[in-house]
């Protein structure tokens, strides 16, 4: 592309972009579904050994979570950001860099005369080894900046467009660096494929799906992963029905490919986690209204 094609494909971008990022929250979300990352698989983390009894150990993250997580009135947990100890700041740092240490992923190196290096673990292993990453990098990036009133407000991606923390490289796992993003997006999206994980990874906010106050399990991984989906499937955040017309999550505008890719996926999803009462509600309806999502941060100290 040339100089001058690229010069006006940037302006008719901010001409698009400006208006809306000035704008409300319904708004923005149209900007956001149009930039929200797509699952694109980075094929280094797929490889597993589902023959290794290998296990990794998250006390650490159990334990700050059963301290500072609590479920408020309203069926939103909140992290208790405040109240958080020095001693509890460096055992939750002292965990994120335990999970960097890990060879987390199956490899081999054929063009070397090193023998071949295979994963400890399997791929439930490796699932709740993301996921609780990922959710105790979030949490800690909040506590580095807090008090804070979002998560979208800390800069640290670099981009006119982005903000937030999700693009930055924070971790570095077996020599390669990675984000938030190439966590969910790269590995967790592409490799599993299970909608679910919308529910499982945490990003600090009140829309969000619940943070759980315990870490992910790789046995009965399902549990924790179904709660989650009903949790918010039955909660007005995530689902919401007023004078016959379905609103819904942002999260099933952003990543509708992942439920379906279409209102008719979305509500199925949502019928497959739905309680009788909103169940019932659902009964003839065919098509989503609208979506908005609620970035104010999960503090107990905003409840």
């Amino acid at each position: 592309m040339s100089f001058r094609r690229s010069f006006y494909f940037l302006f008719a971008m901010l001409t698009i972009a400006l208006p809306i990022l000035t704008s409300g929250p319904a708004e923005a979300g149209v900007l956001e579904k149009l930039f929200a990352p797509k699952a694109k698989l980075w094929d280094y983390w797929a490889r597993h050994d589902n023959d290794s009894d290998g296990t990794i150990d998250h006390r650490a993250w159990a334990s700050f979570l059963s301290s500072y997580v609590n479920r408020g009135p309203d069926g939103i947990n909140r992290v208790d950001y405040g109240e958080v100890t020095e001693a509890d700041r460096d055992s939750l740092n002292a965990y994120i860099d335990s999970m960097q240490s890990l060879t987390i992923s199956a490899y081999s190196r054929p063009d070397s005369m090193q023998s071949l290096t295979i994963s400890a673990y399997s791929r439930p292993e490796q699932f709740a080894y993301w996921v609780n990453l990922y959710n105790a990098v979030t949490v800690d990036i909040i506590l580095d900046h807090y008090p804070v009133k979002s998560i979208r407000d800390i800069k640290l991606s670099k981009g006119l467009l982005r903000k937030g923390p999700w693009s930055k490289k924070l971790l570095h796992v077996e020599g390669k660096e990675l984000s938030l993003n190439d966590i969910e997006h790269r590995i967790l999206r592409p490799v599993w494929q299970d909608p679910r994980i919308h529910y499982a990874v945490n990003c600090a906010s009140i829309g969000c799906p619940n943070l759980m106050p315990e870490p992910y399990p790789a046995e009965n991984t399902d549990r924790l992963l179904d709660l989650g989906a009903g949790d918010y499937v039955n909660h007005s955040r995530g689902v919401r029905i007023e004078n016959g017309r379905l609103g819904v999550s942002s999260i099933y505008a952003w990543f509708e490919s992942d439920f379906g890719g279409s209102d008719a996926g979305v509500i199925d999803h949502i019928k497959r986690y739905a309680e009788p009462a909103l169940a019932k509600s659902l009964r003839g309806i065919n098509g989503i209204s609208g979506d908005d999502y609620d970035w104010s941060l999960n503090d107990v100290k905003g409840s």
